[in-house]
C-alpha cells in the first residue's frame, strides 16, 4: 500500500526568518492523520533567512538528523561541539537525557535550506552524543547511500533505533530499487526533482509511505534526490 503526501498538503509555519513545511504534526500544526511513520516522528523542510536561525534550546530522548540541501548551518551545543554543516554532510544528535543546541545560518546573503528529522529512540535516558559526517564521496547515481542506521552500518551515522536512512541520487532512465523486508515499512521524501515511486509520480516536497510492499522502486524522469527511511512496522502504527 502506498499513500502519497503532496508537498502542498503539508503543515506550514512561517515567521520573518523561517519557512518550515511539516510532513507530520509539529509544534502548532496538529493533524491526527499524520503523527509520524513508525518511529519516524518529525520530517520538516526548513528555509532559514540569512543571518538568522534557532537560538539555544533543549531536546530530550530523540534522535535528530539535519541534512543540508543548500547553504550552511552553524552548530553549537552544550556538549562543547561547534561546527558548520554544508550540503553533502549530515548531522546527528542523540539528545538522550538532555542537550541544548543552536543552529544558525552564518551566511549574510543566502538562505539555508535543510531537512530536519526526529526519530524516537529505542530507549530513554541515553547519554547525549553528537556526530557529523560527509557523504559526498560515497554517493553514486542510482545507488542507495546509507547515511544513518542502528550501529552505524557501512560507515553511516549511528542511530539508537532500528531505522535505516538512505539518500538516493536518481538519474533519468535509472531504477534504483530497495527490497523491503517483512515487518518493515518505508517513507520516501523527494528533496529535489521528479521521480516515479512504484509507478506514482512524486515531485520535490512530496512524500509517500509504503507498507505491505516488497520493494521500493524509484524510476528517474529527471535528475532528483530522495531520502528513504526503512522503519520497523507494526499493524497499530
Amino acid at each position: 500500500m502506498i499513500t502519497v503526501r503532496k508537498s502542498d498538503e503539508r503543515g506550514r509555519s512561517e515567521s520573518g526568518w523561517l519557512d518550515s513545511r511539516h510532513s507530520f504534526s509539529f509544534g502548532a500544526y496538529h493533524d491526527p492523520n499524520h503523527m509520524g511513520w513508525g518511529p519516524l516522528r518529525v520530517l520538516n523542510e526548513d528555509k532559514v533567512a540569512p543571518g538568522a536561525g534557532f537560538p539555544a534550546h533543549a531536546h530530550q530522548d530523540m534522535e535528530i538528523l539535519t541534512i543540508v540541501l543548500s547553504g550552511s548551518l552553524e552548530h553549537r551545543d552544550s556538549l562543547g561541539n561547534g561546527s558548520t554543516i554544508y550540503p553533502g554532510e549530515v548531522q546527528r544528535m542523540s539528545a538522550g537525557t538532555g542537550i541544548r543546541h543552536s543552529e544558525m545560518n552564518p551566511d549574510r546573503a543566502k538562505p539555508a535550506h535543510f531537512v530536519q528529522v526526529w526519530i524516537l529512540p529505542e530507549s530513554s535516558g541515553l547519554t547525549p552524543d553528537y556526530a557529523q559526517k560527509a557523504f559526498t564521496q560515497r554517493r553514486r547515481p542510482g545507488s542507495f547511500t546509507l547515511i544513518a542506521s542502528r550501529g552505524g552500518k557501512d560507515g553511516s551515522l549511528t542511530l539508537n533505533q532500528d531505522v535505516d536512512v538512505y539518500v538516493v541520487d536518481v538519474m533519468p532512465n535509472t531504477m534504483p530499487t530497495l527490497p523491503l523486508r517483512l515487518g518493515r515499512g518505508a517513507w520516501a521524501q523527494v528533496t529535489r526533482g521528479t521521480v516515479e515511486l512504484n509507478g506514482q509520480e512524486l515531485r520535490s516536497g512530496d512524500g509517500a509511505s509504503l507498507r505491505d510492499e516488497s520493494e521500493l522502486k524509484l524510476t528517474g524522469t529527471a535528475p532528483a534526490e530522495v531520502l528513504v527511511f526503512d522503519v520497523p512496522w507494526r499493524s497499530n502504527n
